[in-house]
């Protein structure tokens, strides 16, 4: 049996970033069944959160005088070394020992059994998992709850009543299903597979030089990113990228809009050789109407290098180029009978009909047949299927996810920030151009937008 940790610690809240650890609880069982025990509290640095209190029974009193973490990582460490890392959503504990020691310089690695995943593998038939309905469920005794090695102590009674029923057998099968990774190319180190976050964000993976070969976004970037190597449905593409990978590289986000805004803003910044999508579009072009007068408002076509593109006039279909968007015009002229002169598909010579009017097609708008207006409103309705979102605020909007915030200015992505420092930086900084990629990322998410200015007061206060 190879060493094991059972480990439970206690924080100041649920982010690994942000928050911190107040107490470490393991558990440590030897192959030939020697058990020992430690515990810590630890001083956070910064209050502990009342409701944190209340959960816990850990007062910022208690921690005050405790050892900070740097003063017991290397303890820590030491007892974590080579053993199987067993935790009760085991992400989280691994996640905030992670960023406690990225924070000292030190890379922690560890193999990770998440108890959670084993429970509910073992016993599908159940639908809660967490560890009071183990309690219940098995009889475990609980000393404490929502303390760390009392806890860490209830994942131990576990592993040993689950050996007991249904069984070493089956607990082997389930555990081989867990870790049933798919094959990594040789060329990586296979701790990787353990430092992968399952958690949103953009994943990119290197090949012998520094620019990328691929970018991806996904809700869980462990799950994703293994899903390359996956021999079952392993396609052309992921073949080739695993035959050049050398390295890989995440960023975390705090949720799936920041993922797709950071992909979509680094393909375009990098250039990776095989993505095909989210590529640069500086030539895309939209139709806008200008009023001519007497009722008649003509199609013109306005380039997404214009800054004012997409936030004061109304907007219509996004095109690759200039000879897409003018093709559609002319299949909306065919199916609504409008007039090649009104719409400046040809050249306006006064008196003489357009060519579709020569062929029944166009109702007579250009001889004075038909009132403008009444042509008009026809060509207002054939554009309404193709019309934009309008931007819906004045000046700048953010949309919040997690402590990010996401800044958007006249569909432009300025960037995320967390501090009212980095938003003024942001707005400091040069304006993108308008991206037809992240105005359809945006455009789904419109109702989330907030006007920077009535968000202000808020953001300060936090």
């Amino acid at each position: 049996m190879k060493p094991l940790a059972f480990v439970d610690l206690e924080t100041t809240g649920a982010n690994p970033v942000t928050d911190r650890i107040t107490e470490i609880g393991i558990v440590l069982v030897d192959p030939d069944g020697t058990v020992q025990e430690w515990q810590q509290l630890v001083n956070p640095g910064v209050r502990i959160p009342a409701f944190i209190e209340q959960l816990t029974g850990i007062r910022s009193e208690m921690v005050e005088n405790a050892p900070r973490f740097e003063e017991v990582a290397l303890n820590v460490l030491k007892l974590l070394e080579n053993r199987l890392f067993i935790a009760h959503n085991a992400i989280f504990d691994s996640s905030f020992l992670k960023n406690e020691f990225q924070r000292l310089g030190i890379v922690f690695r560890a193999p990770v059994l998440c108890t959670v995943k084993l429970s509910r593998t073992l016993f599908p038939e159940h639908k809660r998992h967490n560890l009071d309905s183990l309690i219940e469920r098995h009889g475990l005794q609980a000393e404490a709850r929502h303390r760390a090695l009392a806890d860490a102590q209830l994942i131990h009674q576990f592993w040993q009543r689950i050996h007991v029923a249904p069984g070493l057998e089956t607990v082997q099968a389930a555990l081989k299903t867990l870790n049933a990774h798919p094959s990594l190319p040789s060329q990586l180190d296979p701790g990787i597979i353990d430092e992968l976050p399952e958690t949103p964000g953009v994943y990119l993976f290197y090949g012998e030089n520094e620019l990328p070969l691929y970018i991806g976004k996904a809700k869980d970037i462990r799950k994703r990113v293994l899903s390359h190597f996956a021999a079952d449905h392993k396609s052309a593409k992921d073949m080739a990228l695993s035959q050049q990978l050398r390295r890989i590289d995440w960023i975390e986000t705090a949720g799936e809009i920041g993922a797709l805004l950071k992909e979509a803003a680094l393909v375009k910044q990098l250039q990776p050789s095989s993505n095909r999508q989210l590529r640069k579009n500086d030539d895309i072009c939209t139709w806008t109407l200008v009023d001519e007068g007497e009722g008649w408002l003509r199609p013109e076509l306005t380039s997404a290098r214009d800054l004012e593109f997409g936030i004061h006039a109304s907007c219509y279909g996004l095109f690759k180029n200039s000879k897409e968007a003018t093709d559609v015009l002319r299949a909306l002229a065919t199916e609504y009978n409008l007039c090649d002169t009104l719409l400046g598909l040809e050249k306006n010579v006064p008196g003489k009909p357009c060519f579709g009017y020569q062929i029944r097609r166009c109702k007579g708008a250009c001889v004075g047949h038909e009132p403008y207006a009444k042509h008009t409103m026809r060509l207002v309705g054939a554009l309404t299927r193709l019309k934009l979102v309008a931007w819906p605020v004045n000046g700048p909007a953010l949309i919040r996810e997690g402590k990010e915030l996401h800044l958007i200015e006249g569909w432009r992505y300025l960037g995320t920030a967390r501090s009212e420092v980095e938003l003024h930086d942001l707005l400091d900084a040069t304006r993108p151009p308008f991206d037809r990629d992240i105005y359809k990322l945006l455009a789904k998410h419109v109702g989330k937008m907030i006007p920077l200015s009535s968000a202000h007061a808020s953001l300060t206060r936090n």
